[in-house]
């Protein structure tokens, strides 16, 4: 910091930074969807102040304000406050090596850092869409579904990215059941019309966890076909990956 800088700062502003970084550790420790209530219940920060301090965290994009206005979760910028907790050892590259030399589709797998998705390996012949831009849009990617359905959140409509896009609670709500049931998520032409995806996801041996999802991309035709070869060959690796990442 500056002189200049420090000669600004208030005697108030060193306690505000102090509750904004209380407030980030609030919000990590509770996950996706903690409250503004909870959060001033818990620090004892004014409720008014607790509000000002998230609105500002989320301008910075340090939080993200879920899209059923109910609480909030770690956003973009909070990544670089620490490294992410999940690695890609060499024997996990190998399995999605071995992945890609099997099938024909785009090959990726992402980790989760609170509600964002992380690449670990992403297919370098298909390169995958942005991860900010998934995280932001969780409703409308395999990968995303994977973690709403972990974490059963309540439902907010989405945003419409294309014209299939499911953007209605009730009928995401529907599909998030069936990802719990088969363990499979799949969307056609959701995120790009004409793209689409399958993913598994990737549980810790001992409690089952989700620790990481593993992702088959192509044309949306292709995807919306039953592929019941390919998700077999997909819970395969799924399976050989867990020991190595969780």
């Amino acid at each position: 910091m500056s002189p200049d800088a420090a000669r600004t700062i208030t005697g108030r502003q060193p306690q505000a930074v102090r509750s904004a970084l209380a407030i980030l550790e609030a919000v990590a420790a509770a996950g996706i969807g903690a409250t503004a209530k909870d959060i001033s219940a818990e620090l004892r920060i004014p409720p008014a102040t607790t509000y000002r301090l998230l609105n500002l965290l989320v301008a910075e994009e340090y939080l993200v304000r879920l899209p059923d206005l109910r609480g909030f979760a770690l956003g973009r910028r909070a990544a670089n406050l620490a490294p992410a907790p999940l690695a890609t050892p060499t024997a996990a590259r190998a399995v999605m090596d071995r992945l890609r030399g099997r099938v024909r589709w785009g090959a990726h797998l992402a980790g989760y850092v609170g509600h964002r998705l992380v690449f670990l390996d992403p297919d370098p012949d298909h390169p995958p869409a942005d991860p900010g831009e998934l995280s932001r849009h969780l409703h409308a990617s395999s990968l995303g579904r994977l973690l709403l359905a972990e974490h059963d959140e309540p439902l907010a409509p989405g945003t419409r990215l294309t014209p299939h896009t499911v953007v209605d609670p009730h009928e995401l709500r529907r599909r998030l059941d069936e990802v719990r049931e088969t363990g499979v998520a799949r969307q056609c032409g959701e995120f790009r019309a004409e793209f689409g995806c399958l993913a598994v996801g990737v549980r810790a041996p001992g409690d089952g966890h989700l620790v990481a999802g593993l992702a088959l991309t192509g044309p949306a035709a292709r995807v919306a076909a039953p592929n019941e070869d390919l998700v077999e060959v997909l819970q395969g690796c799924a399976v050989e990956l867990a020991p190595l990442l969780a």
